[in-house]
């Protein structure tokens, strides 16, 4: 990963604090991971930052709940919560607009926060972003393996290997065990386990919640005219590959790409074809 950058935290919305790194130079482009235990902006991107940062000014942010920024998200509005997060950094940077890139957690964040402020956003990239037809049928195993990782009998190292190698990616063995290491050592910080980011909905509200997570039921989304490029790994176990042809009927300005033999780390399993794809995308030469 490139070597010449700066990590900052800011406070945004007052008590926020995002923590972030910074690549590059040229037009803003925030990359926002997903929301798997023990996740970070930088480790989800590893394979991405160093040739975006040949074109862009390639902003990577912990997500709040994850990383080295706050713990305290939204329980009621999570990708509500999220995206008015995000829009914080990008105004306590002084940046208008950006290019937003998100997998899936960081997807749904960059879809809602364009689709309350379109004006922030230049373009959006989603890689099997969250919300999609969620309150239409079932969660996936994929799904139901991450909302568990933290029930039960709490975290451990063998429940994160599974859902990493079972539905994370599609070639189990391509993800090293440095890599499942650093990620279950970051899911057991001890604010994190006291209060896990990415759960079940619950109590009075919990239809309510359901409800504003899941895109598909917002009307906005035939209006939303960003242009938009879709990565939906067609062997997706996380977020079902359906949901890229429902955002594809849905937004008026969009593009899909569905990788064979991938699943829902597009980006990291594909990292050729996504960089290159994401890179003529936003210079604008994409065809």
């Amino acid at each position: 990963m490139a070597t010449d950058s700066q990590s900052h935290t800011v406070f945004v919305n007052g008590d926020t604090s995002i923590f972030y790194t910074e690549f590059g130079a040229g037009e803003p482009v925030l990359l926002l991971h997903g929301g798997g235990p023990g996740a970070s902006g930088l480790s989800n991107y590893s394979r991405n930052i160093d040739v975006l940062a040949q074109h862009f000014r390639v902003i990577v942010p912990d997500m709040p709940g994850y990383g080295q920024s706050g713990k305290t998200i939204s329980r009621d509005d999570p990708f509500g919560g999220l995206a008015d997060a995000i829009r914080g950094l990008l105004d306590a940077l002084r940046i208008e607009s950006a290019h937003l890139v998100g997998n899936s957690y960081g997807g749904a964040c960059a879809l809602r926060l364009a689709l309350d402020t379109p004006h922030r956003v230049r373009r959006l990239v989603l890689m099997g972003p969250g919300g999609i037809g969620t309150t239409r049928s079932a969660p996936t195993k994929g799904l139901n393996s991450l909302l568990n990782y933290y029930t039960g009998d709490g975290p451990s190292r063998d429940k994160l290997e599974t859902f990493i190698r079972h539905f994370l990616v599609f070639d189990s063995e391509a993800v090293p065990a440095s890599t499942i290491d650093e990620r279950y050592r970051s899911s057991i910080d001890p604010e994190v386990v006291a209060n896990p980011p990415l759960r079940r909905p619950s109590g009075l509200g919990a239809v309510k919640t359901l409800w504003r997570m899941d895109f598909t039921r917002d009307s906005r989304l035939e209006r939303l005219e960003t242009r938009t490029l879709i990565l939906w790994g067609r062997d997706d176990k996380v977020n079902r590959p359906s949901g890229g042809q429902m955002l594809l009927d849905r937004l008026p300005n969009a593009d899909l790409v569905m990788p064979a033999r991938t699943g829902h780390w597009v980006q990291w399993e594909r990292a050729d074809l996504f960089n290159r794809l994401v890179v003529d995308f936003l210079d604008d030469t994409y065809a």
